[in-house]
């Protein structure tokens, strides 16, 4: 089967915010976060999306413990997943925090780059100035790490191109198109039409629905040829009431992706895919 009928799998393990309390499969520390990230590798996530965890269970962007994480996944001898790594794990991080891991850690391959501010409802203002957005690029190109470009509202796509135009994003660009935060973009089939219209011709991209919008999303994007993200990050449930893992989330994709007629990408075709540089241990 051609790499064009391939599936790429992103699981985001734990987000920031959402504690154990809620979910007690929800990964917090290093250790965890990567034995989940192995797990959803041999289930089929061709990706891991990762974010950090203080000692209290809350966001951070302490780069010590993003290292620390990628130590224990490449730790696996089999595991050749791609690492994803966010720039808005924590509210309370100035810009230079949130950029210090991509500066600074080896073994980050991609890394989001969110393309614009917005009202998160109802804790306050996710800003991503224009400053912080051209520091940001700059950083990613010095240090080979692609942009995963989050699109939360449409205006965020002139964003992009702006930052395309002037350098600081390398094309072909890889987009992620998350719906259903509150504030920004509603999770609906008719929203990631209009999106996914939108983008330019020769870029890759995902897209996710928050919650109950998981699913429709899931299946729309695969209708529309896109890629998937999964995991607790951003839905804790399997179905109504029942609470689900990172591994079961990425098995119930890959299932969908098989009876779609298409296949769930390995790592390495991921790579191929998102023009990014070999593995190297």
């Amino acid at each position: 089967m051609s790499i064009q009928n391939k599936v790429i799998i992103s699981a985001a393990l734990t987000g920031a915010m959402t504690p154990k309390d809620a979910n007690e499969n929800i990964p917090l520390t290093p250790e965890e976060i990567a034995q989940d990230a192995y797990l959803c590798w041999k289930a089929g996530a061709a990706a891991v999306h990762l974010h950090m965890r203080d000692d209290e269970g809350l966001g951070t962007m302490d780069p010590a413990k993003f290292a620390k994480t990628i130590e224990l996944i490449r730790a696996y001898d089999d595991c050749d997943v791609v690492i994803n790594c966010t720039t808005s794990g924590d509210h309370r991080a100035n810009d230079d925090q949130r950029m210090e891991a991509v500066r600074t850690v080896d073994g980050i391959e991609i890394a989001s780059y969110d393309a614009g501010s917005f009202n998160w409802m109802p804790g306050g203002i996710f800003a991503n100035s224009p400053k912080f957005l051209g520091e940001l690029g700059e950083a990613m190109i010095d240090r080979g790490v692609k942009p995963e470009v989050e699109i939360f509202d449409a205006g965020m796509l002139g964003v992009a191109d702006y930052f395309v135009g002037e350098g600081k994003i390398k094309a072909p660009v890889h987009y992620q198109l998350c719906l259903g935060v509150l504030g920004a973009m509603p999770a609906t089939v008719e929203n990631l039409l209009y999106l996914q219209s939108k983008l330019p011709k020769g870029s890759t991209w995902s897209a996710f629905g928050i919650g109950r919008a998981h699913m429709p999303i899931l299946y729309t994007t695969l209708a529309l040829g896109g890629h998937i993200r999964v995991g607790l990050e951003d839905n804790i449930y399997f179905s109504k009431g029942v609470k689900a893992s990172n591994e079961q989330l990425v098995k119930r994709a890959a299932d969908a992706i098989r009876v779609f007629g298409k296949e769930t990408a390995s790592s390495s075709e991921a790579r191929a895919i998102l023009s990014l540089n070999p593995l190297k241990r």
